[in-house]
């Protein structure tokens, strides 16, 4: 799964680099992101989170028992109902179309928001083939097949990176190159559900698309589908929510905050997503009664917190310390320059606020859907969505002006404000398990390790990147104090500063993690060194 999702998320970085190449940050860029946005809410309600949540543990269930023949009955029915739940969603959402530019975009006036009007109704049903994506995803984690599932989104980014590069090139105005990426992405969007079917075919002995609600299974599914579907929509609320301020504030604020949910979502895709979506099968499958089904949870959990935590929290410590040169690798080219940049970094510190907790956060939900518990994740979600809603308005569009900040900053704001509302909510998601199923969660020792190598292993990187760009180039005026905010000259180039620097980052890491004896790290390094030994 992890190399699946890692081969996903290096293409979409690819893309979002073709972006920046292209689109730089500016109007046309902030248009398409919003446009891009606007119709994803169908696949988020009706897509991998919703069926995670409903179907797997279900049809995962079945399967644990050998009960096949139910558990075709039961991906027919929800094919067919999923099918026209989405069609109907797509019709609706063409139509409502100038209502959610308003409502998503505010600050879209005049050609912008007439553009953005026509890509969004260009991506519905796009977004729609998505969705049925998802329902092939679903059935081949639950025969552990990860791969193909999580490897599938590399062919809708090579559609929008083919776009992007024949269009492009051929020196077409931005507004047409926005519109023809509209129907790149839908077209990457049939290529995805394409490469999946042929295998979810093989592994369902007798498909057979219905819409009957017959069957405990299916009404299983449906019971939970409701307050997961609530719980996603309510989730995008949020989503939106920081969609809208950041229009408020500028294009450009607008266009940034997507690139850092790009990067930000690397490390919560990787080890966030994909350990939380391979546990689920798992501990949907758990048998017994009582404390044996319990034991057999909690010892999933830790080991899958363990990883994460492992993974994530130099990952939020690297967005603190070095930021500016992930940034800049990954996206600095074009009409994307290094003051944009450095305020992506600024972004990509307050998101490492909360990077930890929404990772956790995963885990810990995956856990109450295998409990076939899906109204308390979204009770949680809600309160989180409107504290959250609550606290942005004031941090990001108010207080900037209330301390005599730049009021771009805002957008800063809206990432650190997401992270934390996120502590809140893992913090009850894991006492309500507590409750449910016993002691949950990470040793205070082990974090304090990890959190102590993450920092001497940032302090290098800082260090590292500090001593390259003083040897290449004075101090950019006004950020010394910054210990570097960006110092990366013309003559170094982005590319070469993060291999200099990400090297040193990560040997320190796993160097003190594996001194300090934690399993992780020693894991690691055995498999690497016996791979070396090859």
């Amino acid at each position: 799964m992890a190399v699946g999702i890692l081969a996903s998320r290096l293409m979409g970085l690819v893309r979002e680099r073709a972006l920046a190449y292209f689109l730089g940050n500016g109007e046309a860029a902030a248009v398409f992101k919003a446009a891009l946005r606007i119709p994803n809410f169908l696949q988020n309600l009706f897509g991998e989170g919703v069926l995670s949540g409903s179907f797997i543990p279900v049809y995962a269930g079945l399967l644990g028992k050998g009960d096949t023949r139910e558990a075709d009955r039961v991906a027919g029915a929800v094919f067919g109902l999923l099918s026209l739940a989405t069609a109907v969603m797509v019709a609706l959402g063409m139509g409502a179309t100038p209502l959610f530019v308003d409502l998503i975009a505010p600050g879209f006036e005049g050609e912008a928001r007439a553009l953005t009007i026509r890509v969004v109704r260009i991506l519905f049903p796009g977004t729609g083939l998505l969705v049925l994506s998802a329902w092939c995803l679903g059935i081949l984690n639950s025969h552990r097949r990860f791969l193909l599932s999580y490897l599938a989104p590399v062919v809708w980014n090579l559609a929008i990176i083919g776009t992007l590069v024949g269009a492009g090139s051929s020196g077409v105005r931005e507004e047409r190159l926005v519109v023809l990426l509209g129907y790149g992405v839908v077209a990457g969007s049939f290529l995805q559900l394409a490469v999946q079917v042929p295998s979810v075919l093989r592994l369902l002995g007798g498909f057979r698309p219905t819409l009957s609600l017959a069957g405990e299974s299916v009404r299983q599914v449906l019971r939970s589908f409701g307050p997961v579907v609530l719980g996603r929509g309510v989730v995008q609320v949020s989503a939106y929510v920081d969609t809208a301020y950041a229009s408020l504030i500028s294009a450009r604020a607008l266009s940034t905050l997507t690139y850092a949910q790009t990067i930000y979502l690397i490390p919560v895709s990787l080890f966030g997503m994909a350990v939380s979506a391979a546990e689920l099968p798992e501990m949907s499958r758990a048998a017994g009664a009582g404390e044996e089904v319990a034991g057999k949870l909690r010892a999933r959990l830790e080991a899958g917190a363990r990883r994460i935590a492992f993974f994530v929290v130099p990952s939020a410590t690297a967005f603190v310390f070095i930021g500016d040169v992930v940034a800049g690798a990954l996206l600095q080219t074009g009409r994307f320059d290094a003051a944009d940049t450095r305020y992506l970094w600024y972004l990509l510190m307050g998101s490492s606020v909360g990077l930890v907790a929404a990772t956790l956060g995963r885990l810990y939900a995956s856990a109450f859907y295998a409990l076939k518990d899906t109204k308390t994740p979204l009770r949680f979600a809600a309160i989180r969505v409107a504290l959250g809603a609550v606290l942005a308005w004031f941090l990001a569009l108010r207080l900037p002006g209330l301390l005599g900040l730049p009021e771009h900053l805002g957008a800063v704001f809206l990432t650190a404000t997401s992270g934390l509302v996120a502590w809140f909510e893992s913090g009850m998601l894991r006492r309500m398990l507590v409750r449910r199923i016993g002691s949950v969660g990470l040793p205070k020792s082990l974090l304090a390790k990890l959190w102590g190598a993450a920092l001497a292993a940032g302090l290098v990187g800082l260090g590292v990147k500090v001593g390259l760009a003083s040897w290449w180039g004075p101090l950019p005026s006004g950020v010394a104090e910054w210990g570097g905010a960006f110092l990366v000259p013309p003559r170094l180039n982005p590319l070469v500063l993060f291999l200099s620097v990400v090297g040193p980052f990560g040997a320190v890491y796993f160097g003190v993690t594996g001194a300090l004896g934690v399993p992780e790290a020693r894991g690691v390094l055995r498999r690497v060194l016996r791979r070396g030994a090859r």
